[in-house]
């Protein structure tokens, strides 16, 4: 072994230690910026290792694309604001699986311009590699359309959608094996990039917004796969290592969010969750709403011995976390107690509440998860919902026609008073009325969730 493969595999084997040490730290809010740094040094030590292999004989290529990424990656890191991080992580996900993709086109196109023989084990990889590749580029680019809501974020269903989703898919697997065995076979191998590609496109369309987090999990899973495959492809090892991670960690995300959902792969994937507005069994029609004016509501809330805040999505849109954290001081400051109920669905990303809230600095140990939380709102003075919907929807679990009957929920109706921040009645992502709006301990404070919390933080220090 030379001086340069002993530094490559040195590098190699260092950064596969810091990404399995950063994922671990990741599963811990006080730890998960440690976890981000051993992993990006642990990329940067993949890189080196990468650059300083003796098959590399001209870098011109090579600088122009970190250039290039490096040029797109900046403003992406540093520009996008933190409400917008679900679709920017669609859109990675989106050009990892295109680098993934091309390596496995080039690598079969340069076999076949030599006259190399592919032998079976290799054209597995690639196939595989282009196979997830191709389907996530697809996937993430419609996951990011429907985040970004350039594509509507409803279901995009069709009639027989699953019988041709189901013969798309049948056809392409039958032409990974034909390629698998024909591996000089360029038209059946082209042919299922291509419907590869079309099956992440009818895989994420008829999916809705409520459904977005598992759908970025296992996007995020099929990346890993494909990038896994193309490490088996080239023989490199660092790719197979950071690939699994990524597939298997992304795996395990998924299943944990459907999960906390009470729905299984199939009802995410085919189920069109959201797809038209309903109010189940229980309507609520004929019933009304209770407003509440900004001078009461603050009232309640700076007197209040333990307050619960409940973040979702509409908190993301109205980019008010800061906002959430000053409500949050005043009512420290009064001798009040403010916990945060944390779903593991809420928001359009796992974890996204969770980045939000630690953008404006607030205490990880504020952050309660659901099962923690739920015991304790039968003494909790004030629930103040911001922007949430699903996940505070009591039809969850006292209506049996439902759509998201058994969905696990924050407990937040079985609190003293509710203070709802939304800005109008109109239903959430999974298309249902929500029966906590017109419960009597539950008040309505219509308008931009930033511009009511600024008004009752103004209100609360005048109190």
């Amino acid at each position: 072994m030379d001086g340069r493969e002993l530094v490559t595999q040195i590098s190699y084997l260092t950064a596969s230690v810091l990404f399995i040490l950063g994922l671990r730290s990741l599963t811990k809010p006080d730890k998960a910026r440690r976890g981000m740094q051993q992993a990006a040094l642990g990329m940067l030590l993949a890189i080196i290792g990468t650059l300083v292999q003796a098959e590399i004989v001209r870098y011109e290529w090579i600088i122009g694309g970190l250039i290039a990424g490096s040029l797109l990656g900046y403003p992406l890191g540093m520009w996008v604001p933190m409400t917008a991080m679900p679709q920017r992580i669609a859109f990675s996900h989106m050009f990892g699986a295109l680098a993934a993709t091309l390596v496995g086109v080039a690598e079969f196109t340069n076999a076949l311009a030599d006259g190399e023989i592919i032998e079976t084990s290799q054209m597995t990889a690639l196939g595989i590699e282009v196979l997830f590749g191709s389907l996530t580029v697809t996937g993430s680019f419609i996951a990011f359309g429907k985040l970004a809501e350039f594509i509507p974020g409803r279901p995009l269903t069709y009639k027989g959608q699953n019988l041709i989703n189901g013969a798309l898919f049948a056809t392409t697997l039958g032409l990974l094996i034909f390629v698998i065995f024909n591996p000089d076979a360029r038209l059946a191998f082209f042919l299922l990039v291509g419907l590869a590609a079309a099956i992440g496109l009818f895989l994420v369309l008829p999916i809705g917004g409520a459904d977005m987090p598992v759908v970025i999990s296992l996007l995020n899973s099929y990346a890993g796969l494909a990038a896994s495959a193309t490490g088996f492809a080239i023989d490199n090892t660092v790719l197979i290592i950071a690939g699994a991670l990524d597939g298997a960690s992304g795996f395990l995300l998924s299943i944990i969010m459907s999960r906390a959902m009470n729905r299984s792969f199939g009802n995410i994937l085919f189920g069109a969750f959201g797809s038209k507005v309903t109010a189940g069994a229980k309507s609520a029609a004929g019933m009304t709403v209770q407003e509440v004016s900004v001078e009461d509501a603050a009232l309640r809330l700076a007197y209040a011995r333990l307050a619960v805040i409940v973040p979702g999505y509409g908190m993301a849109v109205a980019q008010a976390q800061h906002q959430v954290k000053e409500v949050t001081d005043l009512i420290e400051r009064n001798g009040g107690e403010v916990r945060y109920a944390i779903h593991p669905v809420a928001g359009r990303m796992p974890g996204h509440m969770n980045v939000l809230l630690a953008e404006a600095n607030i205490p990880y140990d504020s952050l309660v998860e659901m099962g923690e939380i739920n015991p304790q709102f039968p003494e909790t003075d004030v629930a103040l919902i911001v922007g949430a919907n699903d996940v505070v929807n009591p039809a969850a679990v006292n209506d049996p026609d439902s759509p998201i009957y058994g969905m696990p929920i924050i407990d937040a109706y079985k609190a003293k008073s509710v203070i709802v921040l939304k800005r109008s009645m109109n239903p959430g992502f999974a298309g249902i009325e929500n029966e906590l709006f017109y419960m009597p301990n539950t008040s309505m404070l219509f308008g931009d969730a930033k511009a009511s919390l600024t008004r009752l933080a103004a209100e609360m220090k005048a109190l």
